[in-house]
């Protein structure tokens, strides 16, 4: 597997005072599922938003399938969000469109503003759009108004808003912070399922460390906008996640039951 994205030296500063990452360093293959974790604050969001340039990063080289993201003019950028699908902890949906309304706002970094205005969509990308919405569970809420929907509803239109790019990789922030342990489960499956089966890569922001260990390739830990760790779920010891979480490991590591530490 090659690599996809490499973050060499990565910082954000904001303000003089505020160092929201700092010399962050690691690379992710194509198909891996790899989670980040780490306490309110440490920085997740801010770096998956580095890496689609929602945030220019204050220094350092982002790498994505070949390009540095961070030199990219805005036509380059574009056509570079189109292979990155971003889904987030609070779905981002418009409301008063239907849910494959909204599913249909993936093509936008396809169309010209002319068509993007009036939603002029082909015959193919409203095919595309319910096939995703059937796949992910959601053919009875086809025509249904995204505020109508449950959040594990909307989250799922929200995964196949992503898809419907055709990505090569999704950045996902804190997809089911909002969501109860059952549509939790849910929506973790099928980004393990699309990560898996269609060889999607996933960069998933986690605060649950039970749920990365259940599912990631690869975990990266991130306090204070640092990386402390990165490896592999059985490498996460519980001397780690104190370092990760400081004062809210004692919970975090009761809730899985404990590893051995080591």
């Amino acid at each position: 597997m090659s690599v996809l994205l490499e973050l060499k030296n990565v910082s954000k500063q904001y303000g003089k005072d505020t160092k929201a990452l700092s010399d962050v360093n690691f690379s992710v293959k194509e198909g891996e599922f790899v989670s980040i974790i780490g306490p309110s604050g440490a920085g997740k969001s801010t770096l998956l938003r580095c890496i689609n340039r929602m945030i220019d990063a204050s220094s350092g080289e982002i790498m994505f399938d070949g390009e540095n993201v961070c030199t990219l003019g805005n036509r380059d950028l574009r056509k570079l969000r189109t292979k990155i699908g971003m889904i987030f902890q609070h779905y981002n949906l418009v409301k008063r469109l239907s849910a494959i309304e909204n599913v249909l706002h993936g093509r936008l970094g396809y169309k010209s503003t002319f068509a993007g205005v009036f939603g002029i969509y082909n015959q193919q990308e409203k095919e595309k759009a319910l096939d995703l919405l059937e796949g992910l569970g959601l053919g009875e809420q086809i025509y249904k108004r995204a505020d109508q929907l449950s959040g594990g509803q909307k989250q799922r239109v929200g995964i196949a808003r992503a898809l419907i790019q055709g990505p090569k990789m999704l950045l996902c922030d804190e997809p089911i912070a909002s969501l109860d342990p059952n549509s939790s489960k849910i929506i973790m499956d099928h980004l393990k399922n699309i990560s898996s089966s269609i060889g999607i890569t996933c960069l998933v922001n986690l605060h649950q460390v039970d749920v990365a260990l259940r599912y990631s390739d690869r975990i990266i830990g991130v306090n204070k906008g640092s990386v402390i760790f990165d490896g592999s779920p059985e490498e996460l010891t519980d001397e780690t996640i104190h370092k990760i979480y400081g004062s809210e490991a004692g919970e975090l590591i009761f809730e899985r039951g404990g590893r051995n530490a080591g």
